[in-house]
């Protein structure tokens, strides 16, 4: 379990589980309010790389877990977390990895994946053709909307996507602050998409409402596989339907 400090001093928390083998290591980064432990570790994902023959590193994003939790929009955003993921390759001197990032954290790993030639193969789960359109007025209102349900009464919330985080950002101990300021600095530019080298994977589960029309995406990026599996945004993360497809993938 370790620190470093990112590119503008906020520090991040990372772990890794260290199999020998001539495979480069697998970073995995979670989504939005959950943290490394919640994400990975409960799941069995970690596990299931590691029993794989893989390295593993997880970090908790700015915000979550037990990095730095500043409280201004303005230090957040998967821009910035792309940025960490660069920085914690320098810290170990890494040439090579496979990238893993599930909603939130996936967002980041194709922001990554434009920009980081160290990222042989790259996995992005929970998201769909929502990810093609981020500035839309749509997505404004609601990082406006979820930025107010962190910091609102949790009684006061009826819609229950606002409430389901809310409850999982109590249950997680989460800085609802930090939460707050997350949510405001989402991710609204175009990512493109077009500029992605490495093989890239994308899965999803058929009843996430997160990850809608995934093929939209998979098109979007080029020689992209797709992969479907039974699941919400939530329980997908147990499925070995799921797991099994990200080990396959990174193995071939």
């Amino acid at each position: 379990m370790s620190r470093f400090k990112s590119f503008d001093d906020v520090e991040i928390y990372y772990q890794c589980w260290v199999v020998k083998s001539p495979e480069p290591p697998v970073v995995l980064h979670h989504g939005y309010v959950a943290n490394a432990r919640v994400n990975w570790v409960v799941p069995g994902m970690v596990r299931r790389l590691t029993l794989a023959g893989r390295s593993v590193i997880a970090l908790d994003a700015r915000g979550h877990g037990r990095s730095d939790k500043p409280h201004d929009p303005a230090v957040y955003g998967e821009a910035r977390m792309a940025q960490d993921l660069s920085c914690l390759l320098d810290e170990l001197e890494l040439e090579e990895v496979d990238l893993v990032g599930y909603s939130m954290g996936a967002t980041v790993a194709l922001l990554a994946g434009t920009q980081e030639p160290r990222i042989r193969r790259l996995v992005a789960g929970g998201i769909g053709a929502n990810t093609l359109n981020l500035a839309s007025p749509y997505h404004a209102a609601g990082r406006r909307a979820l930025s107010q349900a962190m910091l609102a009464s949790r009684w006061s919330i009826r819609n229950p996507t606002l409430a389901g985080f809310r409850l999982l950002a109590d249950m997680v101990w989460a800085d609802r602050k930090a939460m707050a300021a997350q949510a405001l600095a989402f991710h609204s530019r175009r990512i493109p998409l077009e500029k992605i080298t490495a093989p890239t994977l994308i899965i999803a589960g058929d009843k996430d409402p997160f990850a809608k029309q995934p093929r939209k995406l998979q098109k979007a990026i080029p020689g992209a596989q797709l992969k479907v599996v039974p699941g919400d945004h939530s329980s997908v993360l147990i499925r070995p339907s799921f797991q099994r497809a990200i080990v396959d993938f990174l193995q071939s």
